[in-house]
């Protein structure tokens, strides 16, 4: 009874760190570093608002990761997204590790599923294969803040 009680406190103490969204609950951001340099860094770059490149080769194809965790879907400044991802931005839908997740597993299928649209269609052509994988690359990229 003692351990359950002890368990139950620090699942209430954790949950603020997990309400917001943008922490992993999951992934492994050592592990997701090593899957971003060789998964994502030939579209995509971590840099901060001063132009500091904090991870990937400055790549442009894909947009700037830096805040992802958060933010709202498709609003990076300087970025020409889909209009799927347009219309997610419209109705201020926000970047959370399960959409997040999905995504990156299947774009288009997620995209389409989301917004209730068979035409619906992202750039992003790349398909992480394993969830875990996907999981370790958002705990990853929440450890870069917001711009």
């Amino acid at each position: 009874m003692k351990v359950l009680t002890i368990a139950a406190a620090f699942a209430v103490f954790a949950m603020p760190a997990f309400a917001d969204g943008h922490a992993s609950s999951q992934g492994d951001p050592a592990a997701g570093e090593e899957q971003f340099n060789r998964q994502c860094v030939a579209c995509h770059v971590v840099a901060d608002a001063s132009g500091e490149v904090l991870a990937g080769r400055n790549a442009k194809t894909g947009p700037n990761l830096f805040g992802l965790a958060g933010r709202t879907m498709g609003s990076l400044e300087g970025y020409r997204y889909s209009d799927a991802l347009i219309e997610l931005d419209e109705a201020d839908t926000r970047w959370t590790e399960a959409d997040f997740v999905a995504y990156v597993q299947d774009p288009t299928g997620w995209l389409r599923e989301k917004l209730d649209n068979r035409r619906a269609r992202g750039k992003m052509a790349y398909q992480v294969r394993q969830e875990s994988q996907a999981y370790d690359l958002y705990a990853y990229l929440s450890t870069f803040g917001a711009e």
